[in-house]
């Protein structure tokens, strides 16, 4: 899954480039650079963070072979003729890396996401570089969860057994319907048949996959999308993913808005999906998340657990933790500008902390995703702040019959869960 956060205005940025940094004798280099660190974030703050949460690892390859009409992900066309730039990418990412690497020294990487873009365009040699180079600079627990996006479009039986061989743990497949009508509204470039092999392929291929689907698409029926749910149930994926779709700005889409099913047929919709993988074993643990026991994905679930993530790759988002201040990070978003400054270690185009009062809010948009709650525990862990900050919010929440809560956790209710914009917007500042 692509960064769920969106881009803030740029600040000037709180650490310097690497070759601006320099110790009192002018050297330049690690201990140079650990040292500003230390100056910038590890200094007294208004926050009081009681635990590390844990980190995780986004990377961004942003082409695709066509911009799908209703995206707005940072992804870019390759135009007509124009090879992919693999080998300056896959450099520009391991100097964002290296160049990222003192803020998180020594910290265990609990999962890392190759999201896109069309990661799958990427060849199982590049993606096997890219993994072995990330091995070599960061500490991955020994079962981290390695996921790479692919698309039908992309399919290859032979490629997707090589990403397997290249250190890839679970594939990520962006079918989103099985129907060729609902496929050409949205301007995907693969069809029924090539999903179908995908899946299967995957499922060979793999312990664990993703199969990526959306509904109230334009001119859907329920019939229809009962139909694309039982085709994917069939494959017997472990984990699936359903999103509603939505009309994005800047996208083709916004500009020319196709006819969608209305909100009282796209609630029909989203009951028989729970009605439908529930009766598969598939237990939804995240608003849009499905999984059978033991399949639920890490990645994600850290993000939705408010823990920490290094972003690295063209217009990559990151948020990181410190003792005292949470600090978020986006790096330049073209990919041609990403890479120049990559390269010349700026991959960074701005970066702020977030503001104590703004905390709460962003706390909670995250959590509330998850079905099962969160621990009230957690709050103090991971924002440094403490229940005086979300009292209110829950007490209305609660009021409303949105959350049930005791002394020590706080869980969504089905009405809750159906109505969850609702209640995130309880917690604004």
């Amino acid at each position: 899954m692509a960064d769920p956060d969106r881009p803030r205005a740029a600040l000037p940025p709180l650490v310097a480039a690497p070759q601006d940094i320099t110790g009192s004798t002018g050297s330049t280099g690690p201990a140079a650079l650990n040292a500003a660190v230390a100056d910038h974030f590890l200094r007294a703050g208004t926050l009081n963070l009681t635990a590390q949460p844990p980190l995780a690892l986004y990377v961004h390859l942003p082409w695709c072979l066509q911009k799908c009409p209703y995206c707005d992900f940072n992804s870019h066309e390759l135009a007509a003729g124009a090879g992919l730039p693999e080998q300056r990418y896959l450099d520009a990412l391991v100097a964002d890396l290296e160049a990222a690497l003192p803020l998180v020294w020594g910290r265990p990487v609990v999962s890392v996401f190759i999201g896109g873009g069309t990661p799958s365009l990427f060849s199982p040699d590049a993606v096997g570089r890219l993994v072995s180079d990330i091995r070599a600079r960061l500490p991955l627990i020994p079962d981290a969860e390695i996921t790479l996006e692919a698309n039908p479009g992309t399919f290859e039986r032979e490629r997707f057994r090589a990403y397997r061989a290249a250190g890839v743990t679970r594939l990520s497949i962006g079918v989103q319907s099985f129907n060729d009508r609902h496929l050409q509204a949205l301007g995907r470039v693969h069809d029924r048949a090539q999903a179908l092999a995908a899946a299967e392929e995957a499922a060979a291929s793999f312990e664990t996959f993703n199969l990526d689907l959306m509904y109230a698409l334009p001119g859907q029926t329920l019939a229809e999308q009962a139909e694309d749910l039982a085709t994917a149930l069939a494959l017997q994926p472990p984990h699936l993913s359903v999103y509603h779709l939505t009309i994005e700005p800047n996208t083709r889409f916004a500009i020319a808005p196709p006819s969608v099913p209305d909100d009282d047929l796209a609630a029909e919709m989203l009951d028989q999906i729970a009605a439908m993988t529930g009766a598969a074993g598939l237990q939804r643990y995240e608003v849009s998340a499905y999984a059978k026991a033991g399949h639920r994905c890490a990645h994600n679930l850290n993000y939705w657990s408010f823990g920490d993530y290094l972003g690295i790759g063209a217009g990559a988002h990151g948020k990181l933790s410190f003792p005292h201040r949470v600090l978020r990070q986006v790096k330049w978003r073209e990919p041609a500008r990403y890479m120049d400054e990559a390269l010349r270690g700026t991959a960074t185009s701005n970066e702020h902390e977030v503001a104590r009062a703004d905390l709460p809010f962003e706390f909670m948009l995250n959590v509330l995703r998850l079905r099962d709650g969160f621990p009230l525990s957690l709050l103090a862990e991971r924002t440094g702040l403490p229940m005086s900050a979300i009292e209110a919010g829950l007490a209305k929440a609660e009021q409303h019959g949105l959350i049930t809560r005791d002394w020590s956790s706080v869980t969504p209710t089905a009405r809750g869960f159906d109505f969850l914009s609702d209640l995130q917007e309880m917690f604004l500042a």
